[in-house]
């Protein structure tokens, strides 16, 4: 399988899958408020994949997602409602989702110098630091959700007719794309998933970079976390509980290698659709939501299939 057909499938699979829907439910799918449904609701971790996939690029990988969208959400509304005597003026939303925001960049600060510095691996660290945040979370408020009913613009806001979550979602796909591959920093994140050891020897500033993708990351998170709390105008303890494998399935079917060194922005957002479209889909046609769990583990266990399958050939035509 070349690069341009490996690069196409995820796409072509999203057509295929907008297709047989359109045919089969097209009262209920082929409609505007659906489409901008999907895409309200692709927005949240649409914007956490991002951030995954520089992480999943670099050859790492961040369980804590999740956790970290449910802390920030609490971090943010706390502020809001401490600050605000329960209904916060503007100013305090304000600085109730900085707060959010510095919340996510300083979760990924913490996850990027375990792994840079201490050397731990990618996988031990974020899944002791998904434990640490969801447990923060959970003991801030004594496990109690915190309403903030004027919240509400990041979810249900528009911009000439476009959701204002979804106009984010444009905005950091372009800026996320435009850093991975035309900036110094984009070139080091594919160098350190590739070859570390090359790129170490090679000049790349590894640990500074390593912590810069996993705060970039955390900083995406807390954005995500911040239009989820918008949605519901409430932050929830639990929330994202399970987001982490939606976001790396969205990033490992949008094309990027679990092993490193391969992804891109824009593959990242079709595996994201393409999950978001497949919810939708099962929802339309009455399965079931445990149900949908079965439809997506097979969409994921395909996308690492074809991922480790074109690595063996390009091993063996190495080899040859």
């Amino acid at each position: 399988m070349n690069k341009f057909v490996r690069e196409l499938l995820p796409f072509g699979s999203l057509i295929l899958v907008i297709g047989i829907l359109s045919l089969w439910q097209p009262d209920s799918f082929l409609t505007l408020d659906n489409f901008l449904n999907v895409l309200r609701r692709s927005s949240v971790y649409g914007i956490i994949a991002v951030g995954m996939t520089f992480v999943i690029i670099s050859g790492g990988i961040d369980l804590s997602v999740g956790s970290l969208l449910a802390l920030c959400g609490m971090c943010a509304a706390g502020t809001m409602v401490a600050l605000g005597n329960g209904e916060p003026p503007f100013g305090m939303i304000v600085l109730g989702t900085a707060v959010g925001l510095l919340t996510g960049a300083v979760g990924g600060v913490v996850s990027g110098t375990l792994i840079a510095k201490l050397k731990l691996q990618p996988f031990i660290a974020t899944l002791g630091t998904m434990s640490l945040y969801r447990g923060i979370a959970l003991v801030m408020y004594d496990g109690r959700p915190i309403n903030v009913s004027s919240y509400r613009y990041l979810g249900e806001g528009t911009l000439l007719g476009i959701p204002i979550s979804v106009v984010l979602f444009l905005l950091v796909m372009a800026f996320a794309g435009a850093v991975l591959h035309f900036t110094r920093f984009g070139r080091h994140t594919y160098a350190i998933g590739s070859n570390l050891e090359a790129a170490h020897h090679a000049g790349v500033r590894v640990d500074r970079t390593l912590i810069g993708i996993y705060t970039l990351g955390g900083l995406l998170t807390g954005l995500g976390a911040m239009i989820a709390m918008s949605r519901t105008v409430s932050a929830q303890p639990t929330a994202g509980v399970g987001a982490e494998l939606d976001v790396i399935a969205a990033v490992v079917i949008g094309g990027a290698s679990l092993s490193g060194g391969r992804g891109t922005v824009t593959g990242t957002i079709v595996g994201t659709l393409l999950i978001s479209f497949l919810r939708n889909g099962c929802t339309l046609v009455g399965i079931s939501t445990n149900a949908q769990l079965i439809v997506i583990g097979v969409v994921i266990v395909l996308a690492v299939a074809v991922d480790q399958f074109t690595r063996r050939k390009a091993g063996d035509a190495r080899v040859v």
